[in-house]
């Protein structure tokens, strides 16, 4: 089973096109596309959650003792597709405006192809710049050849968050079922800020950002930055 539909990537390394405060980078378009994780496909399984501001106090977390969150999150949002375009990325849009709608901001936007040096090379960069606290890609998690995004993100973390991966199997079970075993979310710290790596579907990338990152990503980031 391969990553999700319109996951095949795209290598944009040229001119960018705005989407409004956002630098993004093009390329060309190839034709090739694979259905990758097509298991979060299925319309009737949309997830319809709210996201709206994230609650810092949680009964579930005592952060007393820990770096404090960050009071918005700053974050890069990278499509991982040789089929998509920055101007065809529903993914990247619902990840876009799941943070937006938290109160926080996406600084970047950018979008590679099926490229494990592109896309680990890209990751890195994002996540050394001054102004990202949280990284977050989309598409290459199936396990068709070319979906190298996991492979390529694990050889840059520091420290890799297991618990991420289980949980997003875990919500995914109800709508796909067993094919689920098909889909290798992961997550991890590179240079102190958290990489998160989604499927490439619409289902995926909302559950993924509204159930998952979003509520958490503030302390993470908080955390795995060591600022006091």
């Amino acid at each position: 089973m391969s990553d999700h539909a319109d996951d095949s990537e795209q290598d944009h390394s040229g001119g960018g096109h705005g989407h409004d405060h956002h630098d993004h980078d093009h390329g060309n378009k190839h034709d090739h596309d694979h259905n990758h994780d097509n298991e979060h496909d299925h319309e009737e399984h949309d997830h319809d959650h709210g996201h709206g501001e994230r609650d810092h106090n949680h009964d579930e977390h005592d952060h007393s003792h820990h770096a404090p969150d960050l009071e918005t999150v700053s974050y890069a949002v990278l499509t991982v597709s040789s089929s998509r375009t920055l101007d065809d990325d529903p993914s990247g849009d619902i990840i876009e405006s799941a943070v937006e709608s938290a109160g926080d901001e996406v600084v970047r936007r950018e979008l590679v192809g099926d490229s494990f040096d592109r896309v680990q090379s890209t990751v890195h960069r994002l996540a050394e710049r001054a102004d990202v606290d949280c990284v977050v890609t989309t598409g290459g998690t199936g396990v068709t050849p070319d979906d190298v995004t996991v492979e390529a993100v694990r050889g840059i973390l520091q420290t890799e968050l297991p618990g991420f991966g289980e949980l997003f199997r875990d919500r995914s079970r109800e709508a796909v079922g067993t094919a689920v075993i098909g889909t290798r979310a992961t997550a991890g710290i590179d240079d102190g800020v958290p990489v998160f790596c989604l499927p490439g579907s619409e289902n995926a990338a909302r559950l993924g950002i509204e159930e998952l990152i979003v509520p958490e990503a503030a302390h993470l980031a908080g955390l795995a930055s060591g600022e006091d």
